[in-house]
């Protein structure tokens, strides 16, 4: 960059951060930066892992040393560890637009994802959808999905087709019986049309998954408006539950007593205590489970939703917005034109809560950033990505980000 174009930019600069400290003077969501562990690093990558909620280390302590170091196996009762998975399927229900009673949280998003296909799959499977032999998949998809999806359709018999979400209406039909969909591209992070993409799978006849794992505590989802019929999630990344936390799945009501899931475990049991040889399904959310619940995890993970208490997720999405909207102005005025092409839709219908920018030395580029403070990261083959929690980032971090990009690839 040339030294009268570095002129401009500090200008610029001054400019944009007068403007970064009045946004953060009236963000309503200001004070829940502080029940984060944070430092002075610009933390852009919630999208991959949610930053530590300060109460998370004393919860955990006490699940260590009290419940199981004193308690032990009477925690099961007396500390509820075995209606945890419900418990806090609860506590995530509101933040995707769900009642109680539909969310059980256990397993993991790939293994969630399976169930859900494959019960989908054999719902629809019933008498009067008999010949719907086909999976759709979004073929954008984050490839763990794809996988799942493929070996799920050699498990039923059914083909497999992979196609852009945009498409799916063109191509459904008589035989298709399930669709799994990702709400937010993982790449790109455009935001697909879930209430639209729902109706249409259901006026074809066939049953539809949606994967929450980048739009899950970043904007509202729906699940119940929308007549979704099966959801799962991570909560690591905007829920901020830890590293490896318990992913979750949703099945509508309507659809609890049909559901079949693939993994039938004891945890599952109508009577998970009559060790019988027979299976009997649960009704409700704990048809979902599986196994014995992971519980220091599922522990730690509750402590952190204590974070979303008075939260609407309608605040966080327009807060999500404005960060994402002024993070994009901060580039352009910064960065010289050509260094970047922004893959992220600009529409705010199609924005999920990251900005993913193109560049041809984009691994190299993360690095610099990484050392210069300013944490986002990397999809091969020439992505930035940059993820924005509105629960702990600043419109000043917005600008600090964008100022040091255009500085490493200056």
């Amino acid at each position: 960059m040339s030294e009268p174009a570095s002129e401009l930019v500090s200008e610029l600069a001054a400019e944009f951060a007068v403007r970064a400290e009045k946004l953060d003077a009236v963000d309503e969501l200001r004070g829940k930066r502080d029940v984060f562990v944070l430092d002075d690093v610009t933390y852009l990558d919630g999208n991959s892992l949610g930053a530590l909620p300060s109460v998370v280390p004393g919860r955990v302590e006490d699940v260590v040393r009290r419940q199981w170091g004193e308690l032990r196996i009477r925690s099961w009762e007396e500390s509820g560890w075995w209606t945890a998975p419900e418990r806090i399927g609860d506590r995530i229900a509101p933040l995707v637009g769900a009642a109680p009673g539909q969310v059980v949280v256990g397993d993991s998003t790939s293994v969630n994802v399976f169930k859900a296909l494959v019960g989908a799959v054999r719902m629809a499977g019933d008498a009067d959808r008999s010949g719907r032999d086909e999976i759709l998949v979004d073929a954008t998809t984050f490839p763990t999905d794809g996988y799942i999806a493929e070996s799920a359709a050699r498990m039923t018999g059914c083909t497999l087709r992979p196609v852009a979400p945009a498409e799916v209406p063109g191509v459904l039909g008589d035989r298709t019986a399930a669709v799994l969909l990702n709400h937010v591209d993982y790449r790109t992070g455009r935001l697909h049309d879930l209430p639209a993409l729902t109706a249409t799978v259901h006026e074809a006849g066939a049953y539809v998954v949606w994967d929450l794992c980048h739009s899950a505590g970043a904007l509202p989802v729906g699940l119940d408006e929308h007549g979704v019929d099966l959801a799962v999630g991570c909560t690591y990344k905007y829920l901020n539950g830890g590293p490896g936390s318990p992913a979750y799945l949703y099945v509508r009501r309507e659809l609890q007593d049909r559901f079949d899931s693939p993994l039938p475990g004891w945890n599952s049991h109508a009577e998970p205590f009559g060790m019988r040889g027979d299976y009997q399904p649960a009704s409700g959310a704990p048809r979902g489970r599986v196994g014995t619940p992971d519980i220091l995890s599922m522990l730690a993970l509750e402590a952190a939703l204590e974070v979303w208490d008075g939260v609407p997720v309608e605040a966080v999405r327009a807060k999500s917005l404005a960060l994402t909207d002024f993070f994009l102005e901060c580039v352009t005025a910064y960065v010289p034109e050509g260094r970047v092409e922004c893959l992220t839709p600009v529409a705010h219908e199609e924005r999920g809560s990251q900005i993913a920018l193109r560049c041809h030395d984009a691994g190299d580029v993360m690095k610099r950033l990484i050392e210069r403070g300013v944490v986002g990261d990397f999809r091969a083959p020439d992505v930035l990505r940059f993820g924005f929690t509105p629960l702990y980032v600043g419109f000043a971090d917005v600008e600090r980000a964008a100022r040091v990009l255009a500085r490493t690839l200056g």
